[in-house]
């Protein structure tokens, strides 16, 4: 599913990113590890397309995204990559229904539609009974799993998480983490999760660990 070659990325003179080269297959749940300043967000967000590496190859779901103009990636990620942060980003003034519906929405789709695409999610998240709500009204592990079911609208390949747990306390962060595995399960789709969290890592299929601007696989 990802393919990542001879990946280099470098701030002035701060190499981050050395020579990384690395596969993620189809359906495997993968955590990147390693110290803070190692690379890790960097990584995620150049196998993203939110970040451009200095040289070196991304290959999503058998398109190589590294060669591709800012349109062209825009309309890819949208179709094939959904996010979650760990600052959720959920738009205030909005509800949590219409939260979810924002890259559905942003793809071309109506705003029923849309809906139609979300309530699943929202049921399959146990947040249905939230949906009107905004973000302010919702708990913090709520407005998680709202982020989560808008990173999973458009039924993309490839869900990327930042340190998804990090603003969460331990029992709705466990919760979090068991829904990855629960999401996978369902919906087949990769996962590849930035985390601090030891347990998250634990289970994961994978862990890749960053140092020295290097990957050790295990």
């Amino acid at each position: 599913m990802i393919e990542v070659n001879h990946l280099c990325k470098s701030y002035g003179s701060l190499h981050v990113l050395k020579d990384v080269s690395l596969t993620i297959g189809k359906g495997e749940l993968v955590s990147i590890v390693g110290a803070s300043g190692a690379g890790k967000s960097t990584l995620l967000q150049i196998i993203g397309t939110l970040d451009a590496p200095d040289s070196g190859s991304v290959t999503i779901d058998g398109v190589e995204v590294t060669s591709m103009g800012e349109r062209e990636l825009a309309r890819f990620r949208n179709r094939k990559i959904g996010f979650v942060f760990q600052s959720h980003n959920l738009l205030p003034e909005f509800t949590a229904m219409e939260n979810v519906c924002m890259p559905a929405l942003i793809g071309g789709a109506s705003m029923s539609e849309a809906c139609k695409k979300a309530m699943p999610l929202l049921e399959f998240l146990n947040i249905a009974d939230r949906a009107s709500h905004k973000p302010s009204e919702l708990s913090g592990g709520e407005q998680q799993r709202v982020a989560v079911a808008r990173a999973l609208i458009n039924n993309p390949a490839v869900v990327l998480a930042d340190e998804p747990s990090g603003n969460l306390d331990s029992v709705h962060a466990r919760e979090l983490h068991q829904l990855f595995f629960n999401l996978r399960e369902r919906y087949q789709q990769t996962f590849v999760i930035v985390t601090h969290n030891q347990e998250l890592a634990g289970m994961s299929d994978r862990q890749i660990t960053i140092k020295d601007g290097g990957v050790n696989v295990m």
